[in-house]
């Protein structure tokens, strides 16, 4: 499968494509920066994805699969900053759908959306058809990109899936939570902290694990077919922020204290839990592997990336 990645410098993107390439896939990054990151394992082309014509790459590269990994990726900074929260998701995400209907090829194109979208859910665990109800702008950007998905699909026939990631980390990662709590269980202060109360809940993928649910969706004739479909990708599973910073500790610094500070942070759910039914049922291989296993292969990653150890 040739497959092209928006936003290739990233951790979705990037992880996404060095995947792909390790289960024998073509891959092409597209990015801002001069050069791919280190270690990228296919072509690269320099472009800004939220304004350059793109419909020429497209149309030369001829993707089978096109995932848009561009775009926001933090719910504080849209509340800061809420207009370049939406420039950078809404009107980056419309140019490469424009540049897709331009370019005369027909890719599958899948989104990677949110369970931001959901906001704090009336009911657990969340099913596609559940009512949005987004509490920070991340959140409604989403739901937007998702909005204009649904028009390039209907409007101009493109082939569209958006996925609704929930909780997603992995070895490149460098921010939210499971990096935070390493790093502080790794550090020399004598606690680790959480900001919240520790009871909130989130439902853990690994980014490999994401990877291959989004190839096995792409897999599935009837997908395309379809023409838009939305899809939770997630485990399944709801972990207890105290739990998941247990576990850690376990494995990082076993005599370390976890306090709690108790704020709630505005724009952040209490609860996540999504139902992946669908997910089971359109891609009926794919097999997570278990969260305390993917959570000790971070944490093995990390001891060895002198990178990592730079950042404590």
């Amino acid at each position: 499968m040739k497959i092209l990645i928006t936003g290739s410098s990233g951790f979705v993107g990037g992880s996404f494509g060095r995947f792909a390439a390790r289960a024998g896939h073509e891959v092409l990054g597209v990015g801002r920066a001069s050069q791919p990151e280190v270690g990228w394992p296919g072509l690269y082309v320099q472009a800004d994805v939220s304004s350059s014509d793109l419909s020429e790459t497209v149309a030369s590269f001829r993707p089978d699969l096109l995932l848009h990994a561009a775009g926001s990726a933090s719910v504080g900074a849209s509340l800061a900053r809420p207009l370049d929260d939406l420039r950078a998701s809404v009107l980056t995400w419309a140019n490469v759908l424009d540049s897709v209907r331009r370019s005369g090829a027909r890719p599958l194109v899948v989104f990677p959306s949110s369970a931001a979208v959901y906001g704090d859910a009336a009911a657990r665990p969340v099913a596609e058809g559940a009512t949005e109800r987004p509490i920070s702008p991340y959140g409604f950007h989403k739901a937007a990109c998702e909005l204009l998905a649904r028009e390039y699909a209907e409007c101009f026939q493109l082939s569209l899936v958006v996925c609704r990631l929930f909780s997603v980390f992995g070895e490149a990662q460098r921010r939210l939570l499971v990096w935070e709590l390493y790093r502080q269980l790794a550090g020399a202060d004598p606690f680790a902290w959480l900001e919240g109360t520790g009871d909130e809940t989130r439902d853990y993928l690994h980014v490999d694990d994401a990877a291959s649910a989004i190839l096995e969706l792409a897999s599935n004739p009837s997908v395309e077919r379809d023409g838009f479909n939305v899809v939770n990708v997630a485990s399944g599973e709801e972990t207890r922020v105290l739990d998941l910073a247990e576990q850690m500790r376990a494995l990082v610094a076993p005599s370390k204290e976890i306090r709690r500070r108790g704020h709630v942070r505005a724009g952040d759910p209490q609860r996540w839990h999504a139902d992946i039914t669908l997910l089971q049922t359109l891609a009926p291989r794919w097999r997570p592997r278990p969260f305390d296993e993917r959570l000790a292969q971070c944490v093995a990653a990390w001891r060895e990336d002198r990178t990592a150890a730079t950042d404590l």
